[in-house]
């Protein structure tokens, strides 16, 4: 018997696959701190976000090796280190002032809508 996904793309936290996603709490450039796995509390700057896996690249997070293969730039091929998705559900907007990660709401500030931390009132924007 097949099952079907749930109703919003078959994810929690509207991270779903498909146009069901919530309005992003992270973004390029952010600051944030992995909440869990083996990362857990390590912070980095987000390199790129891929809505549509509901994941981000993470400067210094989630670090794999890839085979190089030779090539006149890498004569001897080898391993390098580089940076792999993790999962949004797993990410926080890091508040440096504070040194934790932060809860974020959205504010109506003149025409423009902005995130700000719940915890401290700075803006995230």
């Amino acid at each position: 018997m097949m099952t079907l996904p749930a109703p919003g793309g078959g994810r929690q936290n509207g991270y779903g696959l498909g146009n069901s996603m919530s309005v992003a709490r992270i973004k390029k450039n952010d600051m944030v701190i992995a909440i869990a796995g083996d990362n857990a509390g390590k912070t980095g700057k987000v390199l790129r976000v891929l809505p549509k896996k509901g994941k981000a690249v993470v400067q210094g997070l989630n670090m794999v090796k890839k085979a190089i293969r030779r090539s006149q730039a890498a004569p001897d091929g080898g391993f390098a280190d580089r940076e792999a998705p993790i999962d949004l559900s797993n990410l926080m907007p890091y508040d440096p002032d504070t040194k934790k990660g932060v809860r974020i709401r959205r504010v109506q500030e003149g025409d423009k809508t902005v995130r700000k931390s719940k915890a401290s009132g700075k803006n995230l924007d």
